[in-house]
């Protein structure tokens, strides 16, 4: 969940509203990630904070800038890459995290990507998908705009296209459909005519399977392809902008699923993040902050990055010193994952939090003390094979939803009498499983010895 959280302070858990607390720790019994309250368990992300705020504000200026997040199964990543997002909201950045694979998202077809973003398009203000409310965001920023200039209601739409065309100059000259998709939804909805706006928007968010006719009415052909997707994401920066938001967070989550797809696709996938990143380097997108994860083996092995030179020397990034000392401004940061003791601190974390909202808190805090966190901690740990670096999700959902649920609802429910730790193959993800298999040849019952 992060790389080593402290314990909350009660001033912290006190803070935090109600229906906060209950999304975090209803995800946390669900064994997925909080999809926002992270800060909550992240504070031992502290020793990025500087390095990752100082390129927030520089893409805010009209800057860009790439990042490459590695780690093993169940580091955080894809926690580290939330944090990172609500981190990117609280400055105003639009937010999308794609999830790549073979087969849904593969990275050799940027169009997918880009679709894929658009869907996954999240402010503070709105969940995904959120681009039409920015699209009618960069309208109301236009009219506002033309209405200071001194357009009347006779003169508004004329000078709004004017507008429109001016502020997508740039964008236009590559990616011309990008600006004519924007004014062919705006004329679909001053005509009242709602099912051409929504196909037109949904094409101009990458989508293939849009009606023949609502293109027609807004002049434009075809579907998106590779390289105009690049075209259409600076064109979604510009209006990112000028609705209000100073930059987009990019998430490419899993990239190391390249190594499992065929060597051409995955050479045209390589050879796509390598393009990405020169286009990002290049200034071509003021206001991308673009970050990618992967395991260690993506970075390092034969059948990810290595495989294209001049993609490994873009990431190139030296991990021989203690990691204490990693540079933050690197092009890549390392994720250590868990130890025992950072586990059991995360775990008194969020049993603080859980407490805070129990109506008989002092019965929970009695029952499940410090001691029983850090025995859960081991014995979860030793579930897994000793590999607590992988524990942390698994553990917070037997920790919230075996034992805290059950002392805050049973009265007379003591887990060191009443709970044995039971692991099963099906509630595992494959990292999970994989130290499972390693540590018992079957799936029998673990037991927590306390």
């Amino acid at each position: 969940m992060s790389d080593q959280p402290p314990s909350a302070s009660p001033a912290t858990v006190g803070a935090v509203s109600p229906a906060r607390r209950r999304a975090v720790v209803d995800a946390l019994r669900r064994g997925a990630v909080p999809e926002s309250g992270l800060d909550l368990l992240a504070t031992g992300l502290d020793r990025f904070e500087a390095a990752v705020d100082g390129e927030l504000d520089a893409v805010a200026a009209g800057g860009s800038a790439f990042k490459a997040v590695r780690g093993e199964y169940g580091s955080g990543k894809t926690f580290f890459a939330r944090w990172l997002g609500e981190r990117a909201k609280r400055r105003g950045f639009a937010v999308a995290e794609v999830q790549v694979s073979e087969t849904e998202t593969p990275l050799h077809r940027l169009e997918t990507v880009y679709r894929r973003a658009t869907e996954r398009l999240a402010t503070a203000s709105f969940q995904p998908s959120a681009l039409r409310p920015v699209v009618d965001a960069w309208f109301y920023a236009l009219e506002e705009d033309a209405l200071a200039d001194g357009a009347d209601d006779t003169r508004l739409e004329q000078a709004v296209a004017k507008l429109l065309d001016d502020r997508l100059s740039e964008v236009s000259r590559g990616a011309p459909g990008f600006a004519a998709a924007l004014r062919g939804y705006h004329s679909a909805l001053g005509v009242g005519d709602e099912a051409t706006a929504a196909a037109v928007l949904a094409w101009l968010g990458g989508e293939p399977h849009v009606a023949a006719a609502a293109k027609r009415a807004a002049g434009v052909r075809g579907d998106l392809d590779h390289f105009g997707a690049l075209g259409f994401l600076q064109g979604l920066l510009a209006v990112l902008r000028d609705s209000g938001h100073p930059g987009l967070l990019l998430v490419l989550d899993e990239v190391e699923t390249l190594q499992r797809v065929r060597s051409d696709a995955r050479d045209k996938a390589l050879n796509a993040l390598r393009q990405l990143i020169d286009e990002v380097h290049s200034g071509r997108f003021p206001g991308l902050y673009l970050v990618i994860t992967g395991t260690p083996a993506f970075y390092d092995g034969p059948q990810g990055v290595q495989r294209l030179a001049p993609l490994a020397q873009r990431l190139a990034t030296d991990f021989s010193t203690d990691p204490r000392f990693d540079n933050p401004r690197a092009v890549q940061l390392r994720l250590s994952g868990f130890q025992l003791d950072t586990l059991t601190e995360l775990g008194r974390k969020i049993r603080d939090l859980y407490v805070a909202g129990s109506p008989d808190p002092e019965r929970v805090l009695s029952i499940a003390d410090d001691a029983y966190v850090a025995d859960l901690a081991r014995a979860v740990g030793g579930a897994l094979g000793g590999k607590v670096g992988v524990a942390p999700r698994l553990y917070l959902k037997k920790l919230v939803g075996d034992v805290l649920d059950r002392i805050d609802q049973f009265p007379d429910f003591d887990p060191r009498a009443d709970y044995r730790l039971t692991v099963d193959r099906t509630e595992l993800t494959d990292a999970e499983r994989h130290a499972f298999t390693v540590s018992a040849a079957s799936a029998d019952e673990v037991e927590l010895d306390l």
